[in-house]
């Protein structure tokens, strides 16, 4: 059963029985859509961050940075933040509370947004429905791209030194751990501190996650389907950046993303194409760059999703070319 059904019980209620809007209207699904996501991603915003903090504040930092450092051979390091990331059941918005904590952890940018990038683009909810929908040789060369992506991106994002573009709240978290670790040895002291360092991260980011999920419920309910197939037709060479660049702006989870993509595929538009859409709209969307613009200056921003959205379209015509 989903954990988060009774949210999306409470969602159908709020908007199809208190507020009698229609289920199959663009203003009902936009409301619903907002409804279910604020929540969701609110509820993950004050656990997340409060686990972040505890487990900041139990277990030293140093030793983190010490075993990464003991696999940089090759970039290990890239590839178990990415293999971590697979294992992380968050979409690219409610990642973003992870990736604050990473980062006031002292881990390596590069390697925080490794997992960023993984994070949402390949989980348990996205091999289970490829593997349903599409079968397990698209699964596998999905899941395989995704990560690559992801190992290769934090690379690249790595070695450009962009530490300098964090927002300065965020930098000035680095190193608060080690005061929790050494002077909060009782529990109410501990609690307090965990609990009073994630309400502070929170009421930093909620706004943010407002404005963002709304714009992702305006786009959810109101940008038509047929788009996408008017516009990215099999035989257009352009198809895969379009889809992909119109894909960025759409904050979805893959339960939703899928299935429109079986379907899209099933009117015409390639594979290979669907597959980067998928990507983009999973693992980018202009939501989850509001709300890293919170803790990211934007020349951080810009380039990490330049990186990324370049990754991706790349990913697409390779996808095309042996799927």
């Amino acid at each position: 059963m989903d954990l988060f059904y009774p949210v999306q019980v409470f969602a159908d209620w709020f908007t199809y029985q208190l507020f009698g809007l229609d289920a199959v209207s663009r203003l009902g699904s936009s409301v619903n859509f907002f409804v279910y996501d604020t929540i969701k991603i609110l509820v993950l915003l004050l656990l997340i961050t409060h686990l972040m903090g505890a487990v900041n504040t139990l277990f030293p930092i140093e030793k983190v940075r010490e075993y990464l450092a003991k696999n940089k051979l090759f970039g290990l390091e890239y590839v178990i933040a990415s293999l971590l990331g697979t294992v992380t059941p968050f979409c690219s918005c409610s990642s973003v509370p992870l990736f604050i904590g990473f980062v006031k952890g002292g881990i390596p940018l590069g390697v925080t947004l490794a997992f960023l990038i993984s994070s949402p683009l390949v989980d348990g909810v996205v091999i289970a429905m490829l593997l349903g929908l599409f079968g397990a040789k698209v699964t596998a060369v999905y899941v395989l791209t995704g990560i690559a992506i992801s190992v290769i991106a934090g690379y690249i994002l790595g070695k450009l030194n962009l530490e300098r573009y964090l927002a300065d709240w965020v930098t000035a978290l680095e190193g608060d751990k080690l005061n929790l670790g050494t002077e909060h040895t009782e529990n109410s002291s501990f609690i307090r501190s965990v609990s009073s360092e994630a309400f502070t991260i929170f009421k930093r980011v909620y706004l943010y996650v407002l404005v963002g999920v709304g714009l992702g419920a305006f786009i959810h309910g109101y940008v038509p389907t047929d788009f996408f197939e008017t516009h990215v037709g099999a035989d257009n060479v352009w198809s895969v950046p379009i889809a992909v660049l119109v894909g960025v702006p759409l904050y979805a989870s893959a339960a939703g993303v899928i299935p429109i993509a079986q379907a899209l595929v099933a009117k015409g538009i390639s594979l290979g194409t669907i597959l980067a859409f998928m990507m983009a709209t999973v693992g980018l969307s202009v939501p989850e760059g509001l709300m890293l613009k919170k803790v990211m200056k934007w020349q951080l921003l810009v380039t990490f999703f330049g990186v990324v959205t370049f990754a991706i379209i790349l990913s697409g015509y390779i996808f095309n070319s042996i799927l």
